[in-house]
């Protein structure tokens, strides 16, 4: 895995997304799906491209139950982008790099400016 990409968990949730000072992409997947494993190098290579302006996370559905019911996830990958705490956008499904950067450049440019 990327050193840009850490892993949360129901306990550090909230320090690690909600609290983060900036925009967090949150990757709700679990070892057993392949949608997700085919993802995982894609969303290391966002990380890695966002690292100075972004975080990102990973949460295994499997031994994280309540932060994955909270935001209600029914099927995984899910990919879930926050901003001052609050969801700002979600893809549900496997999709491009070039579809998650749009997302975050909308939100990264956003904080830089503020």
């Amino acid at each position: 895995m990327s050193e840009n990409v850490k892993e949360t968990s129901d306990g550090t949730f909230e320090n690690d997304v909600l609290k983060s000072d900036r925009p967090v992409l949150v990757d709700f997947w679990a070892e057993w799906c392949a949608p997700c494993r085919m993802l995982a190098p894609t969303v290391e290579a966002v990380a890695d491209k966002y690292a100075d302006s972004a975080r990102v996370v990973k949460l295994n559905v499997d031994f994280n139950p309540s932060v994955s019911q909270r935001y209600g996830i029914k099927g995984i990958p899910t990919l879930i982008l926050f901003k001052n705490g609050r969801e700002e956008e979600r893809v549900v499904g496997a999709t491009s790099e070039q579809a998650i950067s749009r997302m975050l450049d909308k939100h990264v440019s956003a904080a830089t400016v503020a």
